[in-house]
């Protein structure tokens, strides 16, 4: 086979997926059609429509875009067989109908950002760095009936750094998704479209924990005091500077403000207080007592209303902050 023989369908939507688009168009393979999410309301009243990073590049690039508002939609269903796609290559896109991922003839492929089995959803970055993880990566695997359990063609580490914020890694393996794609797309071409591939179960190792990726929703970006001080610097971490993790700041008559923080570190403190208790650490510096009783010193913050700040910057607008606690 020749990459020519490839005509492919490219799935996706947010900027985590035009490194990959592109670097497909400019290895010369034929992208014949691609698969976004709708159009998104934005604005005070939602009356401006906001197309996908993936559909402005792929306009930009003359690609005929399809939006279902339902992959299951029989008339999708039927324009998409119409572009007679051979291989789907999926990246940031939503779960797919078995009618849809089992069309092409080689299948469909997806780029997914852990090192699989571990972190199979739709948060794999931001988990990763919660749960303090030092390593994580990219892997490609053929599409099935269960989400992210499919066949593995190949993966990529990627090293995470002790201070590395979601940003940050979502930046390294946004690129090196990229690479991961082209070289499985070589791998097929190479095997006439049947490569190499691995069930997840021969990946693990006997007795190793599998780590889940929920989606995030506001409920689960609350911050735990009651955890060691590292766990909530992992979750901070693992939140910043998106979606952001938050909790209560309440003052001394109880009325609580929502507040952001996107960056903290610990401190060898001899901490007072229970979990949750602030303390004016010399003039401009706050720490929070954390569940075992270290100082979490907080750097970067956002109170509700407010832009995002360093926490001295905070604390000069702020009287008594010991007066406050967080929740």
């Amino acid at each position: 086979m020749k990459k020519e023989d490839l005509r492919i369908v490219f799935m996706g939507t947010p900027e985590f997926a035009v490194p990959t688009l592109k670097a497909i168009l400019d290895g010369g393979y034929n992208v014949v059609a691609v698969v976004t999410q709708p159009d998104k309301p934005v604005g005070r009243h939602g009356s401006v429509l906001q197309p996908s990073p993936v559909k402005q590049f792929s306009e930009q690039h003359g690609l005929p875009v399809l939006q279902p508002e339902k992959m299951k939609d029989p008339a999708f269903v039927e324009l998409l067989r119409s572009y007679g796609a051979n291989l789907q290559v999926v990246v940031a896109f939503r779960m797919l109908p078995e009618v849809v991922w089992d069309m092409p003839q080689y299948g469909t492929f997806n780029v997914h950002a852990a090192l699989l089995p571990q972190y199979r959803g739709a948060a794999p970055i931001n988990w990763a760095i919660i749960n303090g993880e030092r390593k994580t990566g990219v892997s490609t695997f053929f599409l099935d009936h269960d989400i992210d359990t499919g066949r593995v063609i190949m993966q990529k580490p990627f090293d995470i750094p002790q201070d590395a914020d979601v940003e940050y890694v979502y930046d390294g393996l946004m690129n090196l998704g990229a690479n991961i794609c082209m070289e499985t797309l070589e791998r097929i071409v190479a095997a006439d479209g049947s490569p190499v591939s691995i069930p997840q179960d021969e990946l693990m190792t006997a007795g190793e924990t599998l780590h889940t990726a929920p989606k995030l929703f506001k409920e689960n970006c609350r911050i735990d005091w009651n955890q060691e001080a590292e766990a909530v610097r992992n979750f901070i971490r693992g939140l910043s500077p998106v979606p952001g993790a938050w909790t209560m700041l309440a003052d001394a008559n109880g009325h609580e403000t929502v507040l952001k923080i996107y960056k903290a570190h610990t401190e060898d403190d001899n901490a007072t207080g229970s979990a949750g208790t602030i303390r004016l650490m010399g003039r401009n510096k706050m720490g929070v007592v954390a569940g075992d009783g270290t100082m979490l010193v907080v750097d970067e913050l956002q109170l509700a209303g407010k832009k995002r700040m360093r926490a001295t910057d905070f604390l000069n607008g702020m009287k008594e902050i010991e007066k406050y606690s967080v929740k």
